[in-house]
């Protein structure tokens, strides 16, 4: 359904009851709150990557999703209160699009316990790294190009698996994060 650019909350509603494995929304650019709540019932993936903003209450409802991973490559920017509420979620979540995160965001999201994509994020904060370091999922951080070496370092004492392009990162980053892999 990935052509569908717009979605009633009665559609949705029916949506909802789905039955497969997987529901591509990816034409949709906005979600009402009311769509978003039925949505989060399909029992499915949910793969909403044409979405440009979500709201706190989608968030909310979405978070809820038992179904498998939520999927939000589309988003460029989550607010705090958003990033808050995704990271109850149990399934994998993917937030590739994202290109900045606050350091309160990366707080919440360090709770989500299943696997964490950030792909689009080029650069992260010492306390953004600082937290994401706790979480205890798989972490995927491919897009960065710019990593203090104290982020780098620690990034090292992050206890999941760890994604990270070393060669797109600077030199001493990212040999830091090598020796960190070959224990030296």
């Amino acid at each position: 359904l990935n052509g569908l650019t717009s979605l009633s909350d009665v559609a949705a509603a029916s949506l909802s009851k789905h039955k497969g494995n997987y529901l591509y929304l990816n034409g949709l650019t906005s979600l009402s709150d009311v769509a978003a709540a039925s949505l989060s019932k399909h029992g499915g993936q949910l793969h909403l990557d044409g979405l440009t903003s979500l709201s706190d209450a989608a968030a909310e409802s979405l978070s809820k999703h038992e179904g498998g991973w939520l999927s939000f490559d589309g988003l460029t920017s989550l607010s705090d209160a958003a990033a808050e509420s995704l990271s109850k979620h149990h399934e994998p979540l993917h937030l590739d699009g994202l290109t900045s995160l606050s350091d309160a965001a990366a707080e919440s999201l360090s709770k989500h316990k299943g696997t964490l994509r950030l792909n689009g994020l080029t650069s992260l904060s010492d306390a953004a790294a600082e937290s994401l370091s706790r979480s205890m999922g798989w972490l995927s951080l491919d897009g960065l190009t710019n990593l203090s070496d104290v982020a780098a370092e620690i990034l090292t004492k992050h206890q999941g698996e760890l994604d990270l392009f070393l060669d797109n990162l600077p030199e001493s980053a990212a040999q830091i994060l090598r020796d960190a892999v070959h224990g030296e």
